[in-house]
């Protein structure tokens, strides 16, 4: 079932989304070549916990980190570590929701280490513009397809291939609600947006093959033919007019 969401609702989940943003945006500072991936996990959930939210993530069906660290050809679910260090030239994905006052938010953003090649450059401005593109689809009387196939057009005219195996979601009281937003397929298809759904939009997005693994630790997936993937996410809410994201710093 598909929540819409009342105004206090709405209010609840954009403080919880707030945080996400200035934490994203906080982690600039120590996204940087021989930090580890704990310290940045460190530095995340203090901001979190001194805004008055908790990790959404930390212990959601298990899994043991609070945010989720990705590097390179892993693309979601990285587990922080207090022996992984960030290397010059690496692009590291970063996913972390916030609850608070009992509502979520949720985002994710890549991030260069240092400089970064070419390729990879143009991999994060490409996984970033599909976000939007997908976004800018997300309003009343469109359905939840034609935000999926307007970022595989995208992503896909590009050179690049788009994650099956994970979607983007709608976002209230729980992390993962009704509907599923896969970020390919045919238009016009799924249910009917409306205003008041709130939504967290996803595109993950590979170099190579759309294919992916998970390690022997049963979270981090990885590419499966080894190349470089990117993660953007925004939490958004289906206005009147155009969507509102949550997710960024107001």
């Amino acid at each position: 079932m598909i929540i819409i969401k009342s105004k206090e609702e709405i209010r609840r989940i954009s403080k919880a989304s707030q945080i996400v943003a200035k934490t994203l945006k906080a982690i600039e500072e120590v996204v940087k070549p021989e930090a580890t991936t704990k310290e940045i996990e460190n530095f995340a959930e203090d901001i979190i916990k001194n805004s008055g939210g908790k990790p959404a993530f930390k212990g959601y069906k298990g899994f043991p980190g609070s945010i989720c660290i990705s590097i390179n050809d892993e693309v979601v679910h990285g587990i922080p570590s207090k022996s992984r260090k960030l290397k010059q030239g690496d692009i590291v994905g970063i996913d972390l929701g916030v609850i608070y006052d009992s509502f979520i938010g949720d985002a994710a953003r890549t991030y260069p280490v240092g400089n970064i090649s070419e390729s990879a450059g143009k991999l994060l401005k490409i996984t970033e513009e599909s976000l939007y593109i997908g976004i800018s689809m997300a309003k009343p009387g469109n359905r939840v397809s034609d935000i999926s196939h307007s970022i595989q057009t995208y992503v896909e005219k590009n050179g690049y291939s788009v994650v099956r195996d994970f979607v983007g979601h709608g976002v209230g009281r729980q992390l993962h609600e009704e509907p599923q937003i896969p970020n390919y397929g045919a238009p016009n298809k799924g249910p009917r947006l409306k205003k008041g759904m709130v939504l967290a939009i996803e595109p993950m997005i590979n170099i190579g093959r759309c294919e992916v693994g998970v390690e022997e630790n049963g979270w981090t997936a990885v590419t499966a033919d080894g190349s470089l993937s990117a993660h953007f996410e925004h939490t958004i809410v289906v206005t009147e007019n155009k969507p509102q994201i949550l997710t960024m710093i107001n």
